[in-house]
């Protein structure tokens, strides 16, 4: 019998992710002009963004082991009201102030918050669905959370454009507090913590499980996480830093341009989401590699057209379309790599596998935002000499990637001749 897709837990899911996306999506693209609009400098910008990353990076192993020993839903409806009220204070505390300080505390807290929430979020759709759904429960909660995005820019950056960050601020808290309420709903099972153990002896325990699951079991999922660590260097600092420095200081646009560039982008995300979930069962593990690569050639064109004479709207509309197809590319390969390591990891060790695959693919984020944070500044009349390298590197790494995949899908083919899988107990 085929099993449901549609269920009441996974439809709650998606609305609750829905919704903290938009709030998310409308508060950090205000958080991010507002911080380019104070300083005007890639530099800081990027520092501050990697620096508010680190916090998730050593706390996702501790978010790990909740989702394995809390219920999973309480976790989360504790997280996005806790998120909502860190908002709604900060917003309080710049309606007297002007300084970045608050926001630099505000983007910590989030990462904090972000490190506990990330791997119950991720353990639940494995817990509610199997096989080849998880798959389409990926893709379609991406594909939600896209159609949100579509619209939360470009409202966040007319909102900002029109009465600047608080009123967004304002927006984003009634998001975070509608995703825990719908949260409330979800029924998942917990595993009880273990009697007679230190805390500090369980979460000791519990990652060096999950380790040596990794490093003994399924050294192919450690690769591919270092893979996806690795690429996700050049990726996050080109777009995370390199994109908007672009639109806003480069080309001197003004936040609706960029809140635009948002929505395309979402609507990207939307774009691949849905051909990750048609692509279920046809794209075979080895042509990963080729989405890979596909990274590094949508990325030379911006750069190309910056090393020619163009006017402002020809380079912001040939920048925007190659992002998107960089982002649509993103999310075809996420979504399928994780719904690889999703797949072959037994439920009692899913929150903690979730935690490393965050922990391990965040490390290179704020290195990755720092370094393109000072290399867009140092060449701010010379962008190409930054993006060029990138798009060849990124081209170079999907390449040499396909041997690892062929063995991966060799190891796929093997496991479903010999008729094993996981326990899901």
């Amino acid at each position: 019998m085929k099993e449901r897709l549609f269920t009441r837990n996974f439809l709650l899911l998606m609305f609750g992710q829905v919704s903290s996306l938009f709030g998310n999506s409308i508060l950090r693209l205000a958080l991010s002009m507002y911080i380019l609009d104070q300083t005007g400098s890639a530099a800081v910008f990027g520092s501050v963004l990697s620096a508010a990353v680190l916090p998730t990076i050593l706390l996702s192993p501790l978010g790990g082991f909740l989702a394995d020993r809390m219920n999973r839903r309480n976790l989360m409806v504790l997280l996005d009201a806790l998120t909502g009220l860190a908002v709604l204070a900060t917003a309080l505390v710049l309606s007297c102030s002007d300084s970045i300080v608050p926001i630099v505390i505000l983007l910590m807290l989030l990462s904090v918050l972000g490190a506990f929430e990330t791997p119950a979020v991720q353990a639940c759709i494995p817990s509610m669905l199997s096989g080849e759904n998880i798959i389409r429960g990926n893709a379609l909660v991406n594909q939600a959370a896209a159609i949100s995005g579509l619209v939360a820019p470009a409202l966040g950056g007319l909102l900002y454009a029109a009465f600047g960050l608080v009123p967004v601020m304002y927006a984003s808290v009634l998001c975070f507090f509608a995703t825990a309420l719908s949260e409330c709903f979800i029924r998942l099972g917990s595993q009880p913590i273990s009697k007679g153990d230190g805390l500090l002896s369980m979460v000791w325990q519990d990652l060096s499980l999950c380790a040596r699951y990794l490093y003994r079991e399924r050294p192919s999922i450690l690769k591919l996480l270092f893979l996806v660590a690795f690429s996700g260097f050049f990726v996050i600092g080109v777009a995370a830093v390199g994109f908007p420095y672009l639109v806003r200081t480069v080309l001197g646009l003004d936040a609706r341009y960029y809140g635009a560039a948002e929505s395309a982008l979402a609507m990207a995300a939307l774009g691949g989401s849905i051909a990750a979930g048609a692509l279920v069962g046809k794209l075979r593990t080895a042509r990963l590699a080729g989405v890979l690569a596909a990274l590094g050639a949508c990325l030379l064109p911006v750069g190309g057209i910056f090393l020619i004479p163009a006017g402002g709207n020809v380079r912001y509309f040939i920048s925007l379309a190659a992002f998107c197809g960089m982002q649509a590319a993103v999310s075809i390969f996420s979504l399928f790599a994780l719904s690889l390591i999703q797949r072959d990891t037994p439920d009692n060790l899913m929150g903690k596998v979730m935690a490393y695959t965050s922990a391990i693919t965040l490390c290179a984020q704020p290195l990755g935002q720092l370094v393109y944070g000072f290399l867009f500044e140092r060449f701010r009349e010379a962008v190409y000499l930054v993006l060029i390298p990138t798009a060849g590197i990124l081209f170079a790494v999907g390449w040499m990637a396909k041997g690892f995949f062929r063995e991966m899908e060799r190891e796929e083919m093997q496991k479903k001749g010999l008729g094993q899988g996981p326990s899901r107990g």
